[in-house]
């Protein structure tokens, strides 16, 4: 099977697609017109998003089109996008889940007493989709927040409508991958004014506080989800680096939760959980300037900066 991922990249303010192979990015409609020497163009390749939408019915139809794309580039037959290109968010997610103190040893760093797993069973939140900004762009510091923090995680992105799914079967639900930080204003997330103590909504749905990207890869390209390694760089400097394979509640299982309660859609992520290394847990916390890499083996690497709001 043929290695690639798909985006979303900006050409004279309008939003193209991409494919991307070899870590090369190329125009997805030229390279269909070059292919298929057609104008009856599907819909898929105009728009990622859209992709996902139909994903059941077009997923087999992409890989076979991606094979045809890397042997195209093999012959040099193929332009690459000029590199200095935009790359925007690869797709608008439906909705947003997150999987809280989901590894070990960020519960406890943040001093989270877990119930044995038996005798429990997934937190889950959800984040604004208005919070989703792109590689290569601004987190925005609102003056609100003293205790901005970071949280690599892997992004699942689901495939088809889903209700009541069990684990194993989940895979199936499943269309790919992206790279998601979970930027989240600590000091924001907990209120005394209320006798409600969590405030995940003020804590983490902020404009810009969901970068995600840069790519979407199809769960085709990936071999096992929960094998791949995580990480992240502030400044240079590792903080996080952590794998998939120490999730509490694994990906499926996650599945199984949510859909237990609602129908998932074609298009939705969820955020699976972050490892450790963030920076409450040894009291730094972003500021103006400071840049932010986060990246999954396999899928790809966001960056990052951030910049104090001018009100």
């Amino acid at each position: 099977m043929s290695k690639y991922g798909l985006a979303t990249y900006d050409n004279k303010g309008v939003n193209h697609a991409a494919i991307i192979i070899d870590e090369q990015r190329y125009d997805l409609l030229t390279a269909y017109r070059a292919i298929e020497g057609s104008d009856n163009i599907p819909v898929w390749v105009y728009s990622i998003t859209e992709a996902l939408a139909q994903w059941q019915s077009v997923k087999d139809e992409i890989d076979s089109f991606a094979i045809k794309v890397e042997a195209l580039v093999a012959l040099n037959e193929l332009e690459p996008v000029d590199a200095d290109c935009q790359i925007l968010v690869p797709f608008k997610p439906s909705t947003i889940f997150g999987t809280a103190s989901n590894y070990h040893e960020h519960a406890a760093e943040m001093n989270t007493i877990l119930a044995a797993k038996p005798d429990s069973s997934p937190y889950v939140f959800m984040k604004a989709n208005t919070s989703v900004t792109g590689s290569n762009t601004y987190v925005i510091l609102p003056p609100e927040t003293q205790k901005l923090d970071w949280e690599v995680e892997l992004g699942v992105v689901i495939g088809k409508q889903t209700r009541r799914v069990k684990a194993e079967d989940a895979l199936d639900c499943i269309a790919g991958y992206t790279v998601v930080n979970d930027i989240s204003a600590r000091d924001l997330n907990h209120r005394t004014d209320y006798p409600f103590k969590h405030d995940w909504f003020r804590g983490k749905s902020w404009d810009t506080f969901c970068p995600m990207g840069p790519v979407f890869v199809p769960k085709s390209c990936i071999d096992d989800p929960h094998k791949l390694a995580l990480g992240l760089k502030l400044n240079g400097k590792q903080m996080q680096d952590g794998n998939t394979s120490e999730l509490i509640w694994d990906a499926f299982e996650q599945i199984e939760y949510l859909s237990s309660i609602l129908t998932l859609q074609p298009g939705d992520v969820i955020m699976t959980g972050t490892p450790a290394g963030v920076g409450k847990g040894i009291g730094l916390f972003l500021k103006e300037g400071d840049v932010l890499e986060a990246w999954a083996e396999g899928v790809g690497c966001i960056t990052n900066t951030i910049k104090a709001e001018i009100l």
